[in-house]
């Protein structure tokens, strides 16, 4: 099983996300990290992990920055694994991440991927979970990605298949949006595990990212992705709403995220 990530100055949290991989339970695995060209101490921290890692951390680097898509497809073309797991270089995987899903796969030879559900987390501790539908279908894409990207394990066939991450302007962000519609429309299927068996960084970083350019980008891959579904156009109005959105200041929609976060955990609290 081979474990691709993609990294670009994140030396304060690498380290951390790499042992969380060290530390899993299931150990039949390969890692294949492409630096993205970071201009921090990454590298350096990169190296030492190769170095204590008995050859089973295996470092590329790109000459000039090239984000994610063509990042993921070099580590891609790296990977040996039958089955190939992604993982960001700011987030943690649980210990018996890799486990469950191997174990899934092998019981399930119907599907090609599988996904978790996520718990955020910042610098105060856990927050709230994200969950995704168990067993989503192509039209669970109307209500935005229907797998967390970095969970997922995925049959290495699907991804070649698929041809991995279509790079380009539209793709810079939002690449895993443009691979589901893909993934459905060539008729592969995928499960998600409802246990939050991934870690995700909360930071604000990303809700700056969100611009008015990035959301026209996503709007762009909605239209092809629609199409490729056979989707009717007058579907396109939902996520046409998110355009909105770019001219909401991030400083709003991240006390909003807060508030929301916040009511989900006191639901999963009361309930238990």
């Amino acid at each position: 099983m081979s474990v691709v990530m993609a990294v670009y100055n994140c030396c304060e949290t690498v380290g951390r996300a790499v042992e969380s991989i060290f530390d899993q339970t299931y150990q039949n695995w390969e890692l294949v990290i492409c630096d993205d060209a970071s201009t921090d101490d990454t590298p350096l921290i990169l190296a030492d992990l190769v170095a204590r890692s008995a050859g089973r951390v295996r470092l590329i680097r790109n000459d000039v920055n090239s984000k994610l898509s063509l990042s993921l497809n070099r580590c891609l073309a790296e990977a040996q694994g039958e089955l190939i797991a992604r993982m960001d270089g700011d987030d943690i995987s649980a210990p018996n991440r890799f486990q469950l899903q191997v174990d899934h796969l092998a019981a399930h030879p119907e599907i090609d991927v599988v996904g978790t559900a996520m718990q955020r987390f910042d610098a105060t501790g856990k927050h709230d979970v994200v969950t995704l539908p168990p067993e989503p279908t192509k039209y669970a894409m109307r209500a935005g990605v229907p797998f967390a990207h970095a969970t997922i394990m995925m049959r290495r066939a699907a991804y070649e298949s698929l041809g991995g991450y279509t790079v380009s302007e539209r793709t810079v962000r939002g690449q895993d949006y443009d691979l589901w519609f893909r993934f459905f429309a060539a008729g592969f299927s995928g499960h998600n595990l409802p246990a939050p068996l991934y870690l995700v960084r909360e930071d604000t970083s990303a809700l700056k990212r969100r611009t008015l350019k990035v959301r026209w980008a996503t709007f762009q891959t909605s239209i092809i992705g629609y199409s490729l579904l056979g989707f009717p156009r007058y579907w396109l109005a939902r996520p046409a709403i998110s355009l909105v959105k770019a001219f909401v200041p991030w400083q709003l929609a991240h006390v909003w995220r807060k508030y929301q976060a916040r009511i989900a955990l006191k639901s999963t609290t009361s309930s238990s």
